[in-house]
């Protein structure tokens, strides 16, 4: 269909996508946070920790559920977000795979989405370490051994229990793994599954490698439960498929890898829609610069968009010290933010009204000023205005 805007409606539009949208929304977050997971008190194991964002739904039987993964993963249950109780079983873990192409070594269930609340399926997380296995990476440096894909793995019982069917590959980079890359590589930390008109999207965390650029990439599918279903955007449209490089011929690596979206310059954690004014919320963690001229402000960001392609510059939700920006000396660090409205009337908590959580990983630092295991997931109170 032939465009009917004018000369001048058309260079309004046009600068207005070079520029990006002016923010419409106003988020503050309150001082006081309540904890919700206390390492010292609830913790099943030493290292049963929120390492990453929260993800909450409404089950079938009317129980809320909230997953805040680590490689061995448990649930949260309660009838609503504020009386949640650790349940110590392990819902799903890795096998400690030591190939690369089984993407089965360490796995985090990052990112879900439920229609009826017994069907659940996840994007999990799936780092490869590389250094375990000295023969393929003789280096044995966990950051230049890292390798990360995403699969698909479900739970047909309400979040019980999950499995993978097969490899399940839902979104990896179109190489195999190489010992000498000498940096990590592939896609990480999956932000929750959000609905988006007819389709549902999730953003992933490129590094750059080769053909990938690094950044932010969307990802789309309307076929939540295939795996392969999933498509990133390539900067004009959802048409890159991806290949996995010990199965497929890949022929032309670069028509394989995503684009990253301008502006989001953090891993994009959390997504939610604005229920009043359709705007989308991003929250992401970052150590960037206001302005040209500042200094960088570790702490938790925002940005906002209507079409989740062109997003506003982002904007300090909270400024803190965050588990890779701290100096010696800070009583906590930050990581893992997720923005959760208590109210949501949808199963999987994708939108938000006039008030909401942030949800956080706090590190409680001992004297070491070292990440220890002694960690709580807490939330923050927000009102969001616009």
């Amino acid at each position: 269909m032939r465009n009917a805007c004018g000369p001048v409606a058309a260079l309004v539009i046009w600068i207005w996508m070079l520029a990006g949208p002016v923010a419409a929304l106003d988020v503050e977050v309150e001082e006081t946070p309540t904890t919700i997971f206390s390492w010292s008190r609830d913790r099943c194991e030493t290292w049963h920790i929120p390492d990453a964002p929260a993800r909450a739904f409404r089950a079938a039987d009317g129980e809320i559920r909230l997953i805040a993964a680590h490689n061995r993963n448990r649930v949260m249950h309660g009838k609503d977000l504020q009386t949640l109780r650790v349940d110590c079983r392990i819902v799903f873990q890795g096998a400690d795979a030591d190939a690369p192409e089984n993407y089965d070594d360490k796995l985090w269930l990052s990112a879900l989405w439920t229609e009826d609340g017994r069907t659940i399926h996840a994007l999990a997380h799936a780092e490869f370490h590389g250094q375990r296995r000295p023969s393929l990476c003789p280096i044995a440096q966990y950051m230049a051994c890292w390798r990360n894909q995403l699969i698909h793995v479900t739970s047909r019982d309400g979040g019980e229990s999950f499995t993978r069917n097969g490899i399940a590959l839902a979104a990896g980079i179109p190489y195999r793994f190489d010992g000498a890359a000498g940096k990590r590589s592939g896609y990480f930390e999956p932000s929750n599954i959000f609905r988006h008109g007819d389709a549902l999207h999730a953003f992933v965390w490129a590094e750059g490698y080769q053909a990938q650029k690094r950044g932010a990439c969307l990802l789309r599918t309307t076929a939540i439960a295939d795996p392969g279903a999933w498509r990133a955007w390539d900067g004009k449209g959802f048409n890159v498929a991806f290949q996995d490089a010990y199965r497929d011929t890949v022929t032309d690596p670069a028509r394989h890898v995503c684009q990253p979206i301008a502006n989001l310059d953090g891993v994009v954690a959390s997504v939610v829609r604005h229920r009043a004014s359709g705007q989308f919320i991003a929250i992401f963690a970052s150590n960037r610069r206001a302005a040209a001229a500042s200094a960088p402000q570790p702490g938790i960001w925002y940005s906002t968009s209507a079409d989740l392609v062109v997003w506003s510059a982002p904007r300090l939700l909270r400024a803190l010290p965050l588990m890779w920006a701290f100096t010696c000396g800070e009583r906590a660090v930050w990581a893992y933010p997720s923005l959760i409205d208590a109210q949501s009337q949808a199963r999987n908590f994708d939108d938000v009204g006039t008030r909401a959580d942030l949800y956080l990983t706090r590190f409680n630092l001992g004297a070491d000023c070292k990440l220890p295991p002694d960690r709580d997931l807490v939330r923050f109170g927000v009102v969001i205005r616009g």
